[in-house]
């Protein structure tokens, strides 16, 4: 585990009669981004889940004995219309790890969203802002590793290459190691290190993105064609 942050070998998941995962194994090198990607319904939001070991599993999930995991899940069981900030959002989080709240504003500069947002309803952010602000809450003790169910999920695509690169700086800045589902494969192609890609009936690729990304390996995944198209933003 020296070179590596997480170990996985032939996992599996059921609910039921359900085999969710089957059989899967890769490995995650310290300080490198992992992409998920495949359909949905592929187990992608499981898998995230059987990693943080909030559902049942059976197989090997090594974490490093160093690691601190920082998790914004897909869906957050968080009524939008709830009558707090965003500053009691995240300073509920920072009483819990016991962080300083001087920090916050630190967090919420490296996230690129404005201190205004401690004082503004939660209910009244926008998509980007509120996914920025979890971002945020997930940075919240310092983890060395980020895990993050589609989050430019609801959120414009000018704002989803903003937040990619915001995720980016993290492990520039401070080595952090990333582990992200999404469906915008043109953004994954340019910042992940290693693509897993889950299909359906048990269907798995692992490599890096010019590896997997391919459009025989994106059809047989998706079962369908699928187009790749990498746009140039420098």
């Amino acid at each position: 585990m020296a070179d590596h942050i997480l170990r996985v070998e032939h996992l599996n998941v059921s609910f039921g009669e359900v085999e969710v995962l089957h059989d899967l194994s890769f490995s995650v090198a310290r300080g490198s981004a992992l992409a998920v990607i495949g359909p949905n319904g592929a187990g992608k939001s499981v898998l995230f889940r059987a990693l943080i070991g909030s559902v049942p599993s059976e197989g090997l999930v090594e974490w490093a004995p160093d690691v601190r995991l920082g998790y914004v899940p897909q869906k957050l069981d968080l009524e939008r219309d709830l009558p707090i900030t965003g500053g009691d959002f995240l300073r509920a989080k920072a009483a819990v790890t016991r962080t300083a709240r001087t920090s916050i504003t630190a967090l919420l500069k490296a996230v690129g969203i404005a201190e205004a947002v401690l004082a503004t309803p939660i209910g009244a952010l926008s998509g980007g802002q509120f996914q920025r602000l979890l971002l945020a809450f997930a940075l919240i003790g310092d983890p060395s590793v980020l895990l993050l169910d589609e989050p430019a999920a609801g959120v414009d695509e000018p704002g989803q290459e903003q937040l990619a690169e915001t995720i980016q700086r993290l492990r520039d800045s401070k080595g952090t190691t990333v582990l992200v589902i999404s469906h915008d494969l043109s953004i994954v192609s340019r910042y992940a290190t290693n693509v897993l890609c889950l299909g359906h009936g048990g269907q798995t690729r692992f490599g890096p993105p010019a590896a997997t990304l391919t459009p025989d390996a994106l059809s047989d995944l998706y079962g369908a064609d699928v187009g790749l198209h990498v746009h140039d933003h420098s």
